[in-house]
């Protein structure tokens, strides 16, 4: 074992880096005030991350725990309380945010509600394109539309948002994305509300896209099967700090810090006839109010394996090897001394 050290996210590549935040906080005003000082959230927390080329990564984690708040400074969309975020090694505050699009584009979770209503699919994708300086006639779009699913024969581009379905829906937001080129395309939850055919092939359509434009994916999401297809490296994020990172490979399969492991149980199985996970959840409770973190480790309250000092010292990230690491030094104490975790978390 390696001695323990803090690090970024724990990426290890030959790769060169695209994109990259540290320090990376974010507050939210509350209503309301306690003893005489005003309420704070904290949606994001000294998070460090990494995203290099042809090196897809994915932000993990359960709702309200920080990942699309990430994933949305990571696209240029909110703004940081704290930290710095750079693209292709320049600061994005010395970037206009039409140069900063041209690198990075966004792909939301609820295509419908980032569509325009009143506008067609033509008038979408051409004025981004235009107001890139890029061709933007009726024969470059409904090639577009081709490359994502969409024939040209159907007539999409007059098509309006509530003519489509929503598979189709996506499928415009993703030509969207791709249409100025970028080199990373952050996708936020872009599975969720599809049916599991539909899931599949945007799934598919996004493994070809990037073979054949050289695109780095960011994808926020809860699905683990989508994250095992799609994506190389991982971090996971709790009530707004990286508790875990490293391959995606490692952390499905050996992960290290014991929310990465309920989240893995908690996953349904698939056969209707196992209940574990129903009689004896493997994660307890709600995630506790952004307003008033634990102290300590955040996870404490509901892990099963917490002992004082968890109540006590915020943890860093250890490193388990090869650019995997967590941030709980009970599992890392229990590996040195020659423990298997899976043993020790069951």
């Amino acid at each position: 074992m390696n001695q323990p050290e803090e690090t970024a996210n724990g990426m290890n590549s030959a790769e060169p880096t695209l994109l990259e935040g540290f320090g990376l906080r974010k507050y939210y005003p509350v209503k309301g005030k306690r003893f005489g000082s005003k309420l704070v959230a904290t949606a994001l927390d000294g998070v460090d991350i990494v995203v290099r080329k042809n090196r897809n990564l994915a932000i993990v984690g359960e709702s309200g725990c920080g990942k699309t708040t990430l994933g949305r400074m990571m696209a240029g969309i909110v703004e940081p309380s704290e930290g710095v975020i750079k693209i292709n090694g320049k600061p994005i505050e010395l970037m206009s945010r039409k140069e900063m699009a041209r690198y990075i584009q966004p792909i939301f979770q609820d295509p419908y509600s980032s569509l325009n209503p009143l506008k067609t699919v033509y008038q979408t994708i051409s004025k981004l394109l235009k107001t890139h300086g890029m061709a933007h006639d009726a024969v470059t779009i409904s090639n577009l539309l081709d490359e994502v699913g969409l024939s040209p024969g159907k007539n999409f581009l007059d098509r309006y948002p509530h003519e489509l379905s929503g598979g189709q829906r996506q499928r415009v937001t993703i030509a969207r994305a791709l249409s100025i080129k970028p080199q990373v395309i952050v996708a936020d939850e872009p599975f969720t509300g599809l049916d599991p055919t539909l899931q599949s092939q945007i799934l598919k359509l996004m493994r070809e896209l990037q073979s054949k434009h050289k695109l780095t994916y960011v994808l926020i999401s809860h699905d683990l099967s989508a994250v095992k297809s799609l994506c190389d490296e991982a971090i996971v994020v709790y009530l707004g700090k990286v508790v875990e990172s490293g391959s995606v490979k490692d952390l499905l399969e050996r992960p290290a810090h014991p929310y990465t492991l309920s989240l893995l149980k908690s996953y349904p199985s698939g056969n209707p006839n196992e209940r574990s996970w129903i009689d004896d959840p493997p994660i307890m409770g709600d995630i506790p109010s952004s307003v008033e973190i634990p102290a300590g480790c955040r996870f404490h309250p509901r892990c099963r394996y917490a002992e004082d000092s968890c109540r006590k010292q915020i943890p860093s990230l250890l490193d388990f090897g090869g650019g995997h690491y967590a941030a709980c030094p009970i599992v890392w104490n229990k590996m040195k001394d020659g423990a298997d975790p899976s043993s020790f978390q069951t």
